[in-house]
């Protein structure tokens, strides 16, 4: 056995890349903005300056 040949085959198609659907697109970014103002919220509730 050798191991040592050119074995001559068709290239795979490449595969189309995946895309997120717009209606989970726009819930990604819908949530990413209510935890980054939750955060925001958080922050300035327990962290931020004392009057």
């Amino acid at each position: 056995m050798n191991d040592n040949v050119i074995k001559f085959q068709r290239p795979k198609p490449p595969k189309p890349p995946r895309q997120t659907p717009p209606w989970l697109r726009r819930l990604l970014t819908v949530l990413g903005i209510i935890i980054a103002l939750v955060a925001v919220w958080g922050y300035f509730q327990f962290a931020g300056s004392k009057p």
